[in-house]
């Protein structure tokens, strides 16, 4: 190996033996392990990803939604209409998303679809949640939780 660039020498801290790391504290072991695809289907790794990113944009979007809506009950204004302003861009981000799972065609996910068996984003318990913040209340929806009282109360 050459004598490439050594960050260590600028002052970059590169032992982490006794301190927090970035690996560490986003939990990426976690993250990165979270990915288990039931088929050889080269594209169900994308429909993974993409799903599970999508869940942790919604968990961000609830959390910028409670916040905002407890300040706006307090009157402070500035603040929540920031974290509203927030909420459009994540949205944005959630959307564009979905650009990159376009790249699979219906015949691609035809290859794995039934390894998914019965299951369904339409059982995100997420998104049933932006639902009920934004006024659709429908308690039928909630049915697909029942399985898991923790999600259906």
């Amino acid at each position: 190996m050459s004598d490439s660039y050594n960050p260590e020498t600028d002052g970059a801290q590169m032992s982490f033996a006794k301190d927090m790391s970035y690996g560490d504290y986003l939990h990426m072991d976690q993250i990165l392990s979270a990915q288990t695809p039931l088929s050889p289907a080269h594209d169900e790794m994308l429909f993974i990803i993409q799903h599970q990113t999508s869940e942790l944009w919604i968990k961000l979007a609830l959390h910028e939604a409670s916040a905002a809506r407890a300040l706006l009950e307090k009157g402070d204004y500035s603040p929540a209409f920031k974290m509203c302003a927030r909420l459009s861009r994540i949205f944005d981000q959630l959307n564009s998303a979905w650009d990159v799972l376009r790249t699979m065609t219906p015949s691609d996910y035809t290859t794995f679809r039934e390894t998914l068996g019965r299951s369904s984003g339409f059982q995100s318990h997420q998104y049933r949640l932006v639902e009920y913040v934004l006024g659709n209340r429908n308690e039928n929806l909630m049915k697909v939780h029942a399985h898991r009282p923790e999600l259906h109360q």
